[in-house]
């Protein structure tokens, strides 16, 4: 018997069939699996910041108990902030970034980007007014989002967040770092070496000192805002007299108007305009980090604070920071940019002072400014800690999350949260010992980290559903100028994490590769990568931990363990 040959079209279709049904078997797993990873959902609450009597009750309201304690005053609230800007040690870490202009660039680049920085606080004000929460900032983006994309997108703002406040605890103790060894090389008269080993070891110094301070009662670490408050404000006023009057005396005279206002000579390859663009940064690295506030709204006596705090602290380091710029360009020596961009010092500010008051005043000075510095590293580490808390307790930290968010109830401290600060910041600061440019990029890491943190938020305000949902706080501008603000905020914002992202030079190699780019992208892909395939199976969004959602417990724990704690301090 012949057999009847196959058809080519039999036989093709044969051929097609296993490979039809496998990607029809990964179309049907693939569905699945995303039906399941959209379908975790904590329950999303309904808050009305005018209804509650207290902060407590508003916390509630919002789905937590209080578990720390609520000592910080306003004035406190603002030196959280204003501690973490530090002004003149902030300054002396990032002259550099600002003088590639010319000394008119660096001048009115700083103005201009402490105006839109402005309006950035003005609307993280309005969000943090109407939901005040330690989380902030992935709790309104749960909160304000389309219910179908919410829990991944708080994922990645959270994990975006504890990236950022960790990054900056690194580019502020990497600033220490260089202001204690310029000092260092200063009074031994240049037979030092400024090695990238010996930066790295006082960047640990800095960070584990900065956490153990954290480590504190939350009494104590109010005390120490008032601390910063006071060294930072006796450093400025000592800058203002001190350094113009060295610089009169052995100088002999200062730059002119036409040198600080309108010189504007760029040592970058770009454009002059990028350039210009460029110098914004030391001006947005500076004048960053107010939504340590946020951070801390859950130890606020009142939620009237936060705007005194963010809107505080911005606006006088704007201005002040502004006549800070001036005077410094004003007391560069014989207007030598040049020698103030490639000074053996490691450091510009260090330079111009040792110019105007000579070896020892200028030791004392870079001290100073150290110390100052060193207070700064304890006020961001504060903050993170209690974003990194907050995250942890809604399950969201990977891994070990359930290790961080315990909280001891004798002295109502995270302590563990911040010991994963100190932990995850000495192995980001681990780019100290590349080189001095993979070092900067922990400026620009914080930067762009922190900016998609705040933008997501707010424009999500702007679309119709979180529109729909925002019932604003007692800080408020109306719909129409805080929807203005909004869009002018969420613009800058855009803009600037793609000028973070930027080297100095057009000619990239290593040692001019900006390593922001290299890192924040890919870890934002691992994150969600994260969040997809294992992390929704923990995280569900901002979950509560009130106790009447637990069997067997009592809510007059909840309304009055505020009190209790107050007792107990």
């Amino acid at each position: 018997m012949v057999s009847k040959p196959l058809s080519p079209v039999t036989s093709g279709t044969h051929a097609l069939n296993p490979i039809t049904s496998g990607i029809q078997t990964i179309k049907s797993v693939t569905h699945a699996h995303l039906h399941q990873v959209m379908s975790s959902k904590s329950v999303l609450r309904d808050v009305d910041p005018t209804a509650a009597h207290n902060e407590v009750e508003l916390l509630a309201e919002m789905g937590y108990k209080q578990e720390l304690r609520r000592h910080y005053t306003t004035f406190e609230a603002f030196g959280i902030a204003f501690s973490i800007m530090g002004l003149l040690p902030s300054i002396a870490s990032t002259v550099t970034g600002g003088l590639e202009m010319g000394p008119a660039g660096f001048v009115w680049a700083w103005f201009i980007a402490g105006g839109f920085t402005l309006c950035i606080g003005m609307s993280l004000t309005i969000m943090a007014s109407a939901l005040p929460t330690s989380g902030g900032l992935y709790y309104w983006t749960n909160y304000y989002a389309p219910d179908w994309c919410r829990v991944p997108l708080s994922f990645l703002i959270g994990c975006s967040n504890t990236i950022a406040l960790c990054a900056g605890l690194c580019s502020i103790a990497y600033g220490f770092g260089v202001e204690v060894l310029s000092a260092v090389y200063i009074n031994r008269d240049g037979d030092f070496d400024i090695t990238n080993g010996k930066l790295y070891g006082m960047f640990c110094v800095s960070v584990i000192g900065a956490c153990l301070f954290c480590c504190l009662t939350t009494k104590h670490g109010a005390w120490l805002q008032t601390a910063s408050i006071t060294l930072n404000t006796f450093l400025i006023v000592l800058f203002f007299i001190a350094v113009p009057i060295g610089t009169k005396k052995n100088v002999g005279k200062f730059n002119d108007a036409s040198f600080i206002f309108t010189k504007m000579p760029n040592a970058r390859t770009w454009t002059d305009f990028w350039s210009f663009c460029l110098s914004f940064m030391p001006a947005i690295w500076t004048i960053g980090a107010f939504d340590s506030v946020i951070h801390m709204s859950e130890e606020l006596k009142s939620k009237k604070s936060i705007p005194w705090g963010i809107l505080g602290s911005i606006t006088v380091c704007w201005i002040v920071g502004w006549f800070i710029v001036i005077v410094f360009v004003a007391c560069i020596r014989d207007g030598d940019i040049e020698a103030i961009l490639t000074t053996d010092t490691g450091s510009g500010m260090a330079q111009v002072i040792y110019d105007s008051l000579g070896k020892e005043w200028c030791v004392a000075f870079m001290s100073l400014i150290a110390s100052g510095q060193f207070l700064m590293g304890c006020s961001i580490a504060l903050a993170a800690s209690r974003q990194i808390w907050a995250f942890a307790r809604d399950d969201g930290t990977p891994f070990i999350y359930k290790f961080i968010k315990y909280v001891n109830p004798k002295i109502a401290v995270p302590i563990n949260a911040t010991i994963f600060a100190a932990c995850l910041s000495c192995v980001i600061g681990l780019l100290v010992l590349i080189n001095t440019t993979a070092a900067n990029a922990l400026f620009s890491l914080f930067v762009a980290s922190n900016l998609l943190a705040w933008g997501l938020p707010v424009f999500l305000v702007l679309l119709p559903y979180g529109k729909s949902r925002f019932k604003p706080g007692p800080f408020w501008f109306g719909q129409t100028a805080s929807t203005i603000i909004h869009i002018v905020t969420v613009l800058w914002i855009l803009f600037v994490i793609i000028l973070c992202m930027f080297p100095d030079s057009k000619y990239v190699n290593k040692n001019t590769m900006n390593y922001t780019v290299a890192i924040n992208v890919p870890v934002w892909g691992l994150v969600m990568l994260y969040y997809f395939f294992y992390g929704y199976k923990v995280y569900s969004g901002p979950k509560s931990n009130l106790s009447h959602d637990s069997p067997g417990s009592s809510d007059v724990e909840v309304e009055n363990i505020d009190a209790l704690m107050e007792q107990k301090a």
